[in-house]
């Protein structure tokens, strides 16, 4: 007996624990035209695209976030901010519901799967193109897979050693890798292709509806090459024009989308605005038509303004205070210990969140599959946390630098005040902090090459499973790419390879609690909090969902008059 896709998919939604409340909030973390094949070229760079609104048609929206975008080749990176514009260009297999993490078609319109789970089919759309006027077929979909699964292949673009690692995190390793789940890619025909696993993983069709596995035409790859991550090629509602760094994206309509009617915006301009307040300003000024990362304190402000919508995205994630756990001091559990009691998270909430937050104990928003609220939370103890520095040999106190994020995410609006609090906290203690501050992407490429010693990050769920938290932050085969704390536990990955393969969710949720367990007591980083993190639009902006992801889709979005 074989399963079709809507019958599949309530089975398997039957046993996944998807958040609660998906109505609003993640990696996290988030597209081509006739450009002359260099998307960061001068002449882009010197055009307002801004005012170029009668050019583009009137629909031209201005989505203002806090910082700029890594990579817009969706597999090479983990940011939020890039998978937000990959997601308007390139789709994959499954997307995700708009409010939720249940899946629903994409550039497949059924699948299905073998009774054993080893086997799956997917049906893919016909008559579609990529932007760059190449047909959509099995053939692109397989050529995609094996670039992201092999290192050695010849679109498998590297930089310094760092190849897709969200596909090793997400199929279990790479081509040749013990734990690697897909065995072999088949095309049955030019809209048919069959997926073979070597052993069940309970996550694979959520992992097709995350936009890291969304599908770039195989002629934009032959013909950029590494350069693709700047020149994004897919079948997607808008097609990519131009990328001013660290100032505008450009996406233009994509005339001939396979959705009748769709998109109804002729172009979407993802601006950078670093500062929250200057975003807020320009929100009401009517520079702007979205913004996120507003300020919390700012939230009532704008549900009382009659021109502003306020929005929420749900608890989908968590701010963390990380140590590169292979570096001293951070290598000795008793600092890692006493800096998690010296740390005021309660009061970090208090100050900066206005009750759109609560203090984390575990690396997973609560409500997810397997979290155990069995785990005792660090308590705020300078006391303690002295007492422990001493045990380690610290009794004087010890000298560290404090890494910030340069930019406002979901599950921090004001990281540098966060830094500023941390560092207060910790010099009660007699831990003196030099707070390092960094730009967006070498931030990001420091921390993940291990130069930090204590870093402030977060992560947002992107599809709806306790492993994408877990063993993306915290497995040992993920050290040095989304693993930027240098955490390695035997005990922890095995419990975490055996909830990636088991098909029975008690089962999972149990090894899952374990490992937090395991986890906690290792302090391998501070789980500060869970945000609800809020947005703004202004109130001609009409149909737009704010997903839990982070990154949701544009097409349905139009402007009113």
């Amino acid at each position: 007996m074989r399963l079709k896709g809507g019958a599949l998919l309530f089975l398997l939604l039957a046993f996944l624990l998807i958040i609660a409340a998906c109505s609003g909030d993640g990696g996290a973390n988030t597209d081509t035209s006739d450009n002359d094949g260099d998307a960061g070229n001068e002449e882009a760079s010197d055009d307002d695209p801004a005012t170029d609104a009668e050019a583009a048609g009137d629909q031209v929206l201005v989505f203002a976030r806090g910082g700029d975008s890594e990579s817009l080749d969706p597999g090479s990176t983990t940011d939020g901010e890039s998978s937000r514009v990959t997601q308007q260009v390139l789709e994959g297999l499954l997307e995700f519901d708009k409010e939720s993490f249940d899946l629903t078609p994409g550039l497949a319109h059924d699948w299905e799967v073998s009774e054993d789970g080893l086997t799956y089919t997917f049906f893919l759309e016909e008559g579609v193109t990529f932007h760059d006027g190449t047909d959509f077929n099995a053939e692109a979909v397989k050529v995609n897979f094996e670039r992201w699964a092999d290192p050695e292949h010849e679109y498998a673009f590297t930089d310094d050693g760092y190849v897709y690692s969200m596909y090793g995190t997400m199929f279990g390793g790479f081509a040749g890798d013990d734990g690697h789940v897909i065995e072999e890619i088949n095309v049955v025909n030019d809209h048919e292709i069959e997926f073979v696993l070597n052993q069940p993983l309970g996550f694979f069709l959520q992992n097709l509806g995350m936009s890291y596995f969304a599908i770039t035409s195989p002629a934009a790859l032959e013909e950029h090459g590494a350069a693709i991550n700047e020149n994004p090629v897919g079948t997607g509602p808008f097609k990519f024009v131009s990328w001013s760094k660290d100032d505008s994206i450009v996406l233009d309509k994509f005339e001939d989308y396979r959705m009748d009617g769709l998109p109804k915006l002729d172009r979407v301009i993802f601006e950078v605005i670093p500062d929250n307040a200057a975003r807020l300003i320009a929100l009401k000024s009517g520079e702007i038509d979205i913004m996120d990362g507003l300020n919390p304190d700012d939230a009532a402000g704008v549900d009382a303004d009659e021109g502003l919508e306020l929005l929420t995205r749900s608890e989908n994630n968590f701010g963390y205070v990380g140590f590169n756990t292979q570096k001293e001091p951070f290598d000795q559990v008793e600092v890692r210990q006493a800096i998690n009691h010296a740390i005021d998270k309660q009061a970090i909430a208090d100050a900066l969140y206005a009750g759109y937050a609560t203090t984390a104990k575990n690396p997973l928003p609560p409500g997810y599959l397997g979290y155990n609220d069995e785990v005792e939370e660090y308590a705020y103890d300078p006391d303690r946390a002295r007492e422990l520095l001493a045990e380690a040999g610290f009794e004087d106190g010890l000298d560290i630098e404090l890494w910030t994020m340069p930019v406002a995410r979901p599950y921090m609006p004001d990281p540098e005040t966060v830094s500023q609090i941390v560092q207060n906290n910790l010099a009660e203690v007699g831990v003196n902090a030099t707070i390092v501050r960094e730009e967006w992407a070498p931030y990001l490429e420091k921390t993940l090459q291990g130069e930090h010693q204590l870093f402030i990050l977060g992560w947002s769920g992107t599809n709806g499973d306790p492993d994408y938290f877990l063993s993306s932050l915290l497995h040992g085969s993920n050290v040095g790419s989304s693993n930027r704390n240098f955490y390695q536990n035997d005990e922890v990955d095995e419990l975490l390879d055996s909830a990636k393969r088991a098909i029975d969710q008690d089962e999972r949720a149990d090894l899952y609690a374990q490992a937090q367990a395991l986890i906690s007591e290792d302090s391998p980083m501070v789980t500060l909090v869970h945000s609800t993190p809020v947005m703004a639009t202004t109130t001609k902006v009409v149909n737009y969902v704010p997903h839990p992801s982070t990154s949701e889709s544009l097409k349905e979005v139009e402007l009113s008059n």
